[in-house]
């Protein structure tokens, strides 16, 4: 496949990303993905696969699971209508997928991992809950596309990322996916967050088709927090670093953004095994 080609192809396999992402609660037939692509409906399945390494309906099942799990940790929606939204036509069936997915059936995954106020934990147990290190670190140049909205659905700007970033060759084992986090979901309207997707380069890079821009990220001290897990949970890890951790370290917060590095791919591995490093800029 030429160049030209191939930038085609991926250029419309973000389109359909970019309808999932939007489209999660309807019906998603595969001839009317393939309109939306502008693939022959025969073969539409088979170059999405070989692209994304994973099939239509895994993309789909993988992103209305990682939604129903942010409902069940954030709001006190009754299961049966997580399920629905899900796609799934009986509890049953969605706590054994749910289950499989995250290691636990949905009503003992709520009850377990809903927020708890770190007031209300003790001490001792507050000390154990994650492992942080203080490290001094390079700054590092980040090709990334932003986003604004739920914190929860920066995937879709993750997958834009990724697709610009393979046309450009810099998908490889090696590659960083980083996400930068500029506010507080507890103090700003959830539709006003800003955030930003994309991969550690070397070097400055322009895309405008893809909303690609360059930034810099890190430098300096920084607390490393890590948190095995599904990206849902994340919450939790961000309440006990700010609240538990800081207060009882010493440290300051220096003027600049956490950011979030991944460890691991959420296409190819459980939700509870995913790798997450959490990085506060400290003074």
């Amino acid at each position: 496949m030429n160049k030209h080609m191939q930038d085609s192809y991926l250029k419309r396999i973000e389109r359909v990303l970019a309808y999932l992402s939007d489209h999660l609660d309807e019906d998603l037939d595969l001839d009317k993905l393939a309109d939306v692509a502008c693939f022959s409906r025969c073969h539409f399945h088979r170059i999405y696969h070989g692209l994304m390494n994973e099939t239509v309906m895994q993309s789909v099942r993988r992103l209305r699971m990682h939604r129903a799990a942010g409902d069940l940790i954030r709001t006190s929606s009754e299961i049966t209508a997580i399920a629905k939204r899900a796609g799934y036509g009986s509890v049953e069936a969605f706590s054994r997928a749910f289950k499989s997915s995250y290691g636990a059936a949905p009503a003992s995954y709520r009850s377990t991992r809903q927020d708890i106020p770190v007031v209300s934990i003790p001490t001792m147990e507050l000390k154990k809950m994650f492992d942080v290190e203080i490290k001094s670190i390079d700054p590092m140049k980040l090709a990334c596309v932003d986003h604004q909205g739920d914190y929860m659905q920066v995937g879709k700007a993750f997958e834009k990322a990724g697709i610009w970033a393979a046309k450009n060759g810099l998908l490889n084992q090696t590659a960083k996916s980083i996400g930068i986090y500029y506010d507080d979901p507890a103090s700003v309207e959830t539709d006003k967050l800003r955030s930003a997707a994309g991969f550690v380069v070397d070097k400055d890079y322009s895309d405008e088709g893809y909303g690609i821009s360059t930034r810099s990220v890190g430098g300096g001290r920084h607390a490393v927090l890590i948190h095995k897990g599904p990206y849902a949970e994340l919450g939790k890890a961000y309440q006990w670093f700010f609240g538990a951790w800081l207060s009882e370290s010493g440290e300051e917060t220096a003027e600049a953004p956490c950011f979030e590095c991944y460890l691991n791919d959420p296409k190819t591995t459980a939700p509870s095994d995913l790798v997450t490093e959490i990085y506060m800029p400290l003074k």
